[in-house]
């Protein structure tokens, strides 16, 4: 068969996502895939003879559980752990911040009195706000559209919703909103906190996966970002997927089937066919010709927009925005294989923190310092570095007594200045990640028996992940909410007919959250209803 309801081009976990709601409704669905696994950067692989971590996506939280609920993700072999901490800050001095539920205050309590009673209130007003937004992740935004049309009117209720749930806030929380969207979060928690551990707690979630400063202007946004998750029904929450990553796709490739959804992998689209200003199919590399009704899109809106549609087939207006749509997350990923597990000089020995987010960057002022020379130098000379060890909860991953762990690594250039490539430059910053770990937990780099590299250009050669933008495009004010990925698209449909986009370039933009595709497959099922009742 070449001919479907729907062709979803990437079978990365939003493109898997839609297809799922798509087959069970009754559509005829087919997926393709260019890598020769599904998963796009969610995905679990081996990577050293007996070592298996996730690839590139690493850790679970934002997976949205009405998503997990509808796939019936556990059904389909999926199981989900919290960390016994939640995350672990040393600092150089040998002081340290640990936070989870049986942690934080005790932790705390050596670091600032102060900050150990400020810290649960302000928890609690962002929860406030994450709470209201949350409401927004499964339904599409208020869309701009010109003139007066049936379309019109249904983006107008559209956005009376959208206001009416906003409304619910206190003017003070309306207020807090409005200093989440456009402040710094360095400014925020500065004026909040005193510890420089508890400012970096934060900070970390404003820059991770985000190439700039934490006083950068609408930081604080990136910080709100990562507050939306929750494991298992428990907000605030981080968790691990027994079998990593590629655990959660593989279910949803499965629910995805059970519902007659075809999926075909090493099938990369060379082309979106075009026909009178709609989309009417694809090519694929190796020449073969699909037809559907319904094209969407789980690529970044980059590659979509000036690779796969062809030029002339898009208003001009619309071509030149989307060649200025700002990609570029500052990541350098890796993977190694220990002998043993690290003993940091902060708090030596095994416990509890090695399961949680370890996080390498004891201040606000190291992160503006690592921005500042990535964006001089190519890579920052100190780096910000995430680990986390997720073989202390999943013994499936390595062998008896060795151990897996993932560094997430900021920050780097997505492009290297003076013309030089990242493929002359890999192993150097390799080094430098393995030592910077090593200054706080001596040995580690002696206990890294293989490890797995990948700089911005290989998260962009094997993911399509351009500029290594983990979020399909930065998280910025002119690309979020009804902008995302342009003003008068925020409604999942692209500038030609048939055309749409499920995936992080859409709202509510990145993360493992399963949203954008829930929602482009809605307004699909939606225009597929209207045509066919």
């Amino acid at each position: 068969m070449s001919r479907y309801d729907a062709i979803i081009i990437g079978a990365g976990h939003n493109g898997l996502t839609c297809a799922a709601y798509l087959a069970m409704n009754g559509l005829t669905v087919k997926v393709v895939e260019r890598r020769k696994v599904v998963g796009g950067a969610a995905v679990t692989e081996e990577f050293h003879p007996g070592f298996r971590n996730s690839v590139a996506a690493y850790t679970v939280s934002l997976l949205n559980p009405q998503v997990i609920a509808d796939l019936d993700l556990a059904g389909h072999g999926l199981r989900i752990v919290e960390r016994r901490a939640q995350n672990f800050l040393p600092a150089p001095d040998g002081s340290y911040l640990l936070t989870g539920e049986d942690h934080t205050h005790q932790s705390l309590a050596k670091l600032s009195e102060r900050d150990a009673l400020e810290i649960d209130a302000f928890n609690a007003e962002l929860e406030v706000i994450a709470d209201v937004l949350r409401q927004f992740v499964l339904r599409a935004p208020p869309n701009v559209v010109e003139g007066v049309s049936l379309n019109t009117l249904r983006e107008s209720f559209n956005a009376l919703e959208s206001g009416a749930i906003l409304r619910r806030l206190s003017l003070e929380q309306q207020r807090l909103l409005l200093d989440l969207f456009t402040l710094s979060a360095g400014d925020m928690l500065d004026d909040r906190f005193e510890s420089d551990l508890v400012k970096a707690l934060f900070g970390f979630d404003a820059i991770v996966g985000h190439y700039a400063s934490p006083y950068a202007a609408g930081s604080a946004y990136v910080m709100l970002h990562h507050a939306f998750g929750e494991v298992n029904g428990r907000k605030g929450r981080w968790g691990h997927a027994i079998g990593g990553m590629g655990a959660i796709t593989q279910a949803m490739a499965a629910s995805a089937r059970s519902h007659g959804a075809e999926i075909e992998t090493g099938a990369g689209v060379r082309e979106i066919l075009v026909e009178n200003g709609r989309a009417i199919g694809v090519t694929l590399d190796n020449g073969e010709t699909l037809h559907g009704r319904y094209i969407v899109s789980n690529v970044n809106p980059t590659l979509l927009y000036t690779r796969l549609v062809p030029q002339a087939a898009l208003p001009a207006p619309f071509a030149k925005r989307i060649a200025r749509y700002r990609n570029g997350s500052g990541t350098f990923r890796m993977n190694v294989a220990l002998s043993v597990l690290p003993s940091f000089t902060a708090l030596p020995g095994a416990g509890d923190h090695l399961t949680s987010g370890i996080i390498l960057a004891p201040s606000l002022a190291y992160m503006e310092r690592a921005y500042q020379d990535a964006r001089q130098f190519g890579w920052s000379r100190e780096p910000v570095v995430e680990m986390l060890i997720p073989s202390t909860l999943d013994d499936s991953l390595s062998p008896p007594g060795a151990h897996v762990a993932s560094l997430f690594c900021q920050h780097v250039a997505p492009t290297l200045p003076e013309g030089k490539s990242w493929d002359d430059h890999r192993e150097e910053v390799a080094d430098l990640m393995i030592a910077t770990v090593d200054r706080y937990a001596p040995g580690f780099a002696q206990s890294v028996i293989a490890r797995q590299i990948l700089s911005p250009l290989d998260l962009e050669r094997e993911f399509g992940l351009i500029g290594g933008d983990i979020f399909h495009g930065k998280l910025t004010l002119n690309q979020l909410f009804s902008a995302r990925p342009l003003l008068g698209h925020a409604d999942y449909r692209g500038p030609l007919k048939g055309l749409y986009h499920c995936g992080a370039g859409a709202h509510p933009g990145g993360g493992v959250t399963g949203a954008p595709g829930y929602n482009a497959a809605q307004t699909v099922l939606r225009d597929h209803q209207r045509i066919f009742l």
